[in-house]
């Protein structure tokens, strides 16, 4: 190229660079948020990205994603929450539990949350009602608190000759935990059944809490709503074997991998729900103007092999309203 044309080319250059960097917009920025691991909710963030997609947004491709772990060390957080707030994301989501949510909140009442809370979100102070959520903050309450007392029911009829049931909460979740127990004992108080209860929010303390159920000889065991908890489904399985224990988990992936009952909304729904929410958001609708959405799944597993392996019976009303019984 002669040095004439060259020069040429770089002043029109100079002209339509900038006009073509101007023409480019900006890649939203998802800030994500979890008391939970990636590894072991895979399946469940699967279905959050899913959904993202259907409401026209693919990771990579024209939205990126900011993501914390806090891998169940809830005091994490916070400083996670701020972070994300000082990168400028354009929505935060938060997942595995209420802390995570409450810690999105005290960081920001700007930038557009959505998230995904166990407990009543109103009780807690996340909104200011279901319909009407106001400020910067709407989700998905899966009201895991709520259906322990159906589960307490569900594993009082599996195991009609329990008279002393555990109950294992996480004391790092304190929201969750203390509604929990407050709801279980009253009702074991109705059925005359004895509840000690018991705090774990470790492996190490999980392994010394099931030793110590199995020391009482309780009769059968209702393991706590907690993002935690559920991560390490493997390990209570494999501790409710060793102790002979009779155990009610929150979540069908329990049941799925060898553990004996579960009630619950469905986790991969509720996910879905998760990444529909947030895609609206994305599109530019108001957090305040969102109701608060609730599950319309719950299931009820039963995993008949562990329930012959504990010499238990499942009384034929249990089978029939099972939403999937594993043999």
């Amino acid at each position: 190229m002669r040095r004439r044309d060259l020069l040429g080319w770089l002043a029109g250059a100079s002209v339509v660079w900038p006009l073509a960097a101007g023409a480019q917009q900006k890649q939203p920025v998802i800030g994500f948020l979890s008391g939970t691991s990636a590894q072991r909710y895979a399946p469940f963030f699967a279905a959050f990205h899913a959904a993202l997609a259907e409401g026209g947004f693919v990771e990579g491709k024209n939205i990126a994603i900011e993501y914390r772990w806090a891998e169940g060390a809830f005091d994490r957080l916070p400083a996670m929450a701020e972070d994300l707030v000082r990168r400028r994301v354009d929505v935060i989501v938060t997942s595995g539990g209420s802390v995570a949510a409450l810690a999105a909140k005290n960081a920001t009442d700007a930038i557009p949350t959505v998230f995904l809370a166990g407990d009543d979100p109103v009780a807690v102070g996340l909104v200011a009602s279901l319909a009407r959520p106001s400020g910067n903050r709407t989700g998905i309450s899966f009201l895991v608190v709520q259906l322990n007392l159906k589960r307490l029911e569900l594993l009082s009829e599996l195991v009609p000759q329990a008279q002393t049931i555990g109950l294992l909460i996480n004391p790092t979740n304190p929201t969750a935990a203390g509604r929990i127990v407050a709801q279980i004992e009253a009702a074991a108080s109705r059925k005359k059944i004895a509840l000690p209860v018991l705090r774990a929010s470790s492996d190490s303390e999980i392994d010394a809490a099931l030793a110590a159920f199995a020391a009482q000889h309780v009769d059968a065991l209702l393991i706590g709503n907690d993002p935690f908890f559920n991560a390490e489904r493997e390990r209570f399985i494999a501790l409710a074997v060793r102790y002979r224990i009779p155990v009610s988990y929150e979540a069908a992936e329990a049941v799925r991998a060898g553990g004996l009952i579960s009630y619950g909304a469905s986790f991969p729904a509720i996910y879905r729900q998760l990444g529909l929410y947030t895609a609206k958001v994305l599109k530019g609708a108001k957090p305040a103007e969102l109701p608060v959405e609730q599950p319309t799944k719950f299931e009820l597993a039963i995993n008949l092999k562990t329930a012959t392996a504990l010499g238990l019976t499942v009384p034929q009303s249990l089978l029939a309203g099972a939403g999937e019984v594993i043999e």
